[in-house]
């Protein structure tokens, strides 16, 4: 009797077929021939109005761009990108990573951590908006290249993005073709990508374009993309998910891109683009779907209404289709399909919109594998499951407990080059070619892969955003008035968001000090130390804040290299303030 394959190994025989490509340059100029005339990328004017850029201005406007870094001399050099998402960042984004290597970085960073990210880079230019490079030129003095080129988006000025871009044109509209004819190495550091901050701890990610186009084949494969689709861009493009799927994934199908212009304008966003396809993460998809529960319960018949759960599966048949078309036209009427990641998603959730012809997609990746490792995909899906395998990717579990659960690691064209100069980090990480995720994880029988925790200290909130304990640590640590501090993320009651919690032993002698009293009261001991955690709060963006903190009587609990241990007795919540 014929062997029953295992559901991976089914679908590598239902691939998608790709084009192969290794390079930006390649997939932008590949792309401009097939797709010309076709619209890359749907923007607002100054009016408010919808405008398409096709695909042949796109990468004009790349090698325009790209020719003028190449006068400033920046062949070969760090350019660092920041900014909302944007076509202006778009375009910058290729033509620093032709020209030399792309540094993007997070627009909500606090400006200490944006110069520090530069410095270790050794960028010579940042591309980005006014918000940003204002905060950064005020503070130029800790920049260690005093002759870095601020290049804005959004002001009018010598050097800035518009010059650049017509300057650029006029160079390679006279016969100054260099851009033309660069040999991007497929193999070489092109993308760095930082995935946390402070000084001292700045973990630098080094990405090959090769990795990052192995990956939109390999999702290509699984997730078919139509030309006729239209991706709206949500998430920052900074990070590998947004700005590999979200944007050089429809590039490279001839699909095109629009962006969100804030969370609070997704709605009308929705309404304005028709979006048929939406990158998000667990927090925006379950906003989502409350709001269908929320409208569905107000506009339905008495009778047909529910205090808890979803009232659609009771729905009579002709009910029933007529909520799937007011769903659809709410989300703009082109809808097909939400592709979720960053954290896991709830798989109720996710069968309540299959349920309502929107097909949800979950994936599991990390910036070290450009991102996607596992997904589900248009031919097998499980709820419950980050999903099968990607094309030429390959994972396994690492020392498995009794119940199958170990390390994740994974292997294939996808895991990058390495940590920015850190060997001994590299080496500790990518055993034998496999890249040690630091997540738990098992796999079933038919390959699906499930993430059951971290073995690494990173905090993960619902929205998907990562928070590195010792990122926020550093700046309590740097205080006079506080001897220790330990980072944890903790969930309220009747609440499974993460909010952040510092766990601190004061310094009582320079508190002592600091008050010019003999014994410091436990009140005053309170009041300072809230007064130091506001303080780190406003260095820090947003959802690092800390939100509550307790107060320790004794040191913490450390290993014999002197390190604070992330375990046992110093994992206990001491009294929230």
């Amino acid at each position: 009797m014929k062997e029953q394959l295992s559901i991976a190994e089914q679908l590598k025989t239902k691939y998608h077929k790709t084009e192969e490509v290794t390079n930006f340059k390649e997939m932008l100029y590949r792309s401009a021939d097939i797709y010309r005339s076709r619209t890359a990328f749907k923007l607002k004017d100054e009016n408010g109005n919808i405008i398409s850029i096709t695909y042949e201005q796109f990468k004009n406007d790349v090698v325009y761009l790209g020719t003028s870094l190449i006068k400033k001399g920046f062949l070969n050099k760090k350019i660092a990108v920041i900014g909302k998402n944007s076509y202006k960042w778009c375009v910058s984004y290729l033509a620093a990573t032709i020209v030399g290597i792309v540094v993007p970085i997070d627009k909500e960073l606090h400006t200490d951590d944006v110069i520090n990210f530069m410095n270790v880079s050794k960028s010579v230019c940042i591309l980005g908006d006014s918000k940003n490079l204002d905060e950064v030129l005020n503070n130029k003095n800790k920049l260690e290249n005093t002759e870095t080129l601020f290049v804005y988006f959004d002001k009018e000025q010598a050097d800035c993005y518009e010059y650049l871009l017509e300057d650029g044109k006029s160079i390679y509209e006279s016969g100054d073709t260099y851009f033309d004819k660069i040999m991007v190495n497929p193999d070489e550091l092109r993308i760095l990508l930082f995935t946390s901050g402070t000084t001292g701890n700045a973990k630098g990610v080094c990405l090959s374009q090769r990795n990052i186009c192995s990956n939109i084949l390999s999702t290509y494969g699984i997730v078919k993309v139509k030309r006729s689709d239209l991706f709206f861009s949500v998430l920052p493009l900074h990070h590998t998910y947004e700005c590999t799927l979200g944007f050089l994934l429809p590039i490279y199908s001839g699909a095109s891109i629009c962006h969100c212009e804030g969370l609070r304008y997704i709605t009308k966003n929705l309404g304005e683009f028709h979006p048929s396809v939406i990158l998000c993460v667990p927090l925006l998809l379950e906003n989502v779907h409350k709001n269908i529960i929320k409208n569905l319960n107000k506009s339905l018949p008495k009778k047909y209404v529910k205090e808890a759960g979803n009232p659609y599966y009771d729905l009579p048949f002709y009910l029933k289709k007529i909520v799937r078309m007011k769903v659809k036209n709410t989300l703009g009427g082109r809808l097909r399909v939400f592709i979720v990641g960053a954290a896991s998603a709830n798989p109720d959730i996710i069968a309540d919109f299959k349920a309502l012809n929107l097909m949800t997609l979950q994936g599991y990746g990390l910036t070290e594998c450009s991102p996607l490792v596992a997904g589900n995909t248009d031919f097998f899906q499980k709820d419950d499951a980050a999903g099968l395998p990607i094309p030429n990717v390959e994972y396994k579990i690492f020392e498995a407990n009794s119940e199958g659960v170990g390390e994740i690691l994974v292997k294939g064209p996808n895991v990058m080059l390495g940590y920015y100069e850190d060997e001994e980090k590299t080496k500790q990480t990518i055993v034998d070619g496999w890249f040690h995720t630091g997540d738990l994880g098992k796999i079933d029988e038919n390959g699906y892969l499930y993430i059951t925790g971290r073995c690494k200290s990173v905090i993960v909130t619902k929205n998907g955003k990562n928070i590195y304990p010792e990122e926020v640590e550093y700046y309590l640590n740097d205080n006079p008035l506080i001897s220790e501090a330990l980072v944890l993320g903790i969930q309220k009651e009747d609440d499974n968001e993460t909010y952040i919690n510092a766990q601190i032993y004061p310094n009582i002698e320079a508190i002592t000090e600091y008050l010019k009293c003999s014994v410091p009261t436990k009140e005053e001991i309170r009041k300072l130390i809230s007064d130091v955690v506001s303080s780190v709060n406003k260095k820090l963006p947003n959802y690092k804040h800390i939100k509550s903190f307790g107060i320790r009587d004794k040191e913490f609990e450390k290993t014999t290299t002197k390190k604070i241990k992330r375990y046992g007795d110093n994992m206990k919540i001491e009294k929230d303030n």
